[in-house]
């Protein structure tokens, strides 16, 4: 089940806030607790005995961690034993059968334990994982108390609104939450809107591209031109982004309407001017867990200029071996490792002295290249793919070009993506500032009015055109359901 599906919209959504709307306070967090776990079984049923498996371990271990009768150095093992616990269970699950693989091809089959792989990875491993060893590192550091309710514990980790997809949440930025929140109209009615927000961007915007980017993936490499392959894959790195950030916007929305803040995971990545500022803009809660709890730890950026490009290398080397078991995304995390050690050494200051759109041009380069290696099943395939983007030549038959792939609805779909991709809120700043005297005087107000009057209906087009399109649809793709 994920929330662009209609059984969650129809149904899981609606049923769980009439249930929670007239809960007790006490009881709000078994409540989602049990709703959580619904959620997570409906899709795998028996994994679900993994996740609690997991919980009631880094429960155990955070005891220990914070137990003041314990001495530094068996808090150190608890740490250690905790980690290595939570990486055995991610590795046998999405890493076994890669490495397995690996191996067999190295010992030219003499060492074959391929038949051992599990057959289906856990939903969402990777972030309820990334979230333990995050609750367990924090306690050790002293940045949070420990849980003594488990159930505390099981909700943080299994709350279905950040499960699937993140956002990756520390314990510590929810933790009074789990303990007492309110949930008020504002904060209800701001969720929704996110939700919407988010709805909007899955279904109207990233399924809508995720037609032409897979017509374009799943050819026939060598019938492919180069302005058809750079169709595709413009509209598969708009389709990423607005299928992660829309699901992201519909979990912070979920969060919103049950009394949660989580962190924000994307701010306008395709504005940025460099990879490293498009870093700081893409999957955030991402890049902040590889910051606290492999960069700094490793030294991050206190010693030698080779001691952080190495660090860079092998925050990088790991966060695309996070996205997957493949080659590809070692390499897609190695790719993108290399630009930012380039722009530490030198290139990040020559992007600051050159014109804005410069750097704008240099990042979206750069990442549009970075995503063959996401997309393409293989690396032999994002090689011809890479071939077919530089040397494809021009083909002026209907078939071989980007217009017959992408129909009169999809270019309308690509206008509206690439202008949403530009963070107007903050181009208008200074235009809201000079405005501030306007707003304050009564027409500024009748205004302000008649704009909340049309955003509602807005909103309101969005949802109904989105639960249309829902039921209407028979490609309801989600990139990192897999993750």
């Amino acid at each position: 089940m994920v929330f662009s599906s209609p059984i969650f919209v129809f149904a899981f959504l609606p049923i769980l806030l009439a249930v929670y709307s007239v809960t007790p306070r006490g009881l709000s967090n078994l409540v989602l607790l049990a709703a959580s776990l619904v959620f997570y079984a409906w899709g795998e049923p028996i994994f679900v005995l993994l996740m609690l498996g997991s919980v009631g371990a880094n429960y155990l271990f955070g005891l220990a961690i914070s137990s003041s009768s314990v001495t530094p150095e068996s808090k150190r093992i608890a740490l250690f034993a905790a980690i290595l616990t939570n990486l055995l269970i991610l590795t046998n699950y999405k890493y076994f059968g890669f490495l397995a693989e690996n191996l067999a091809e190295l010992s030219g089959g003499a060492i074959d334990f391929r038949a051992l792989a599990p057959e289906r990875m856990p939903l969402g491993i990777s972030f309820f994982t990334f979230q333990a060893m995050s609750y367990v590192i924090d306690l050790y550091r002293g940045v949070c108390p420990a849980v003594r309710n488990p159930l505390d514990l099981a909700l943080y980790i299994s709350l279905f609104p950040q499960l699937v997809a993140g956002p990756i949440v520390c314990y510590g930025d929810v933790a009074q939450e789990l303990k007492d929140r309110r949930v008020t109209f504002t904060l209800f009615s701001a969720g929704v809107r996110r939700f919407i927000q988010g709805l909007g961007k899955k279904v109207l915007i990233a399924n809508v591209l995720s037609v032409t980017a897979d017509q374009v993936f799943d050819a026939a490499p060598d019938s492919l031109g180069a302005s058809q392959a750079w169709c595709g894959l413009v509209c598969y790195a708009l389709q990423i982004y607005y299928d992660f950030s829309g699901y992201s916007d519909m979990a912070v929305g979920l969060g919103l309407m049950f009394g949660f803040h989580f962190i924000e995971n994307f701010n306008a990545p395709y504005s940025a001017r460099s990879l490293t500022d498009f870093w700081r803009r893409w999957h955030i809660s991402l890049s902040h867990w590889f910051r606290d709890y492999l960069y700094i730890p490793l030294g991050g950026n206190r010693g030698s200029a080779f001691r952080t490009y190495a660090n860079l290398f092998t925050v990088f080397f790991f966060c695309g071996l996070w996205h997957g078991a493949s080659w590809n995304f070692v390499l897609w995390g190695l790719f993108h490792g290399t630009f930012l050690v380039l722009e530490r050494a030198g290139l990040g200051g020559v992007l600051e002295r050159l014109p804005v759109l410069a750097g704008h041009v240099y990042m979206l380069f750069v990442v549009l290249l970075s995503w063959v290696l996401f997309r393409a099943p293989d690396v032999t395939s994002a090689w011809t793919f890479y071939k077919s983007l530089f040397f494809g030549g021009l083909r002026i038959d209907l078939a071989a070009s980007p217009i017959g792939y992408a129909n009169l609805l999809t270019r309308m779909v690509l206008v509206v993506a690439v202008a949403c991709c530009v963070p107007w809120d903050v181009l208008s700043a200074r235009l809201v500032v000079r405005s501030r005297a306007l707003l304050e005087t009564r027409i500024g107000r009748l205004l302000a009015a008649s704009s909340n009057v049309g955003g509602a209906c807005l909103y309101c087009a969005i949802l109904i055109t989105s639960l249309v399109g829902l039921t209407a649809a028979t490609h309801n793709p989600f990139i990192y359901f897999r993750f």
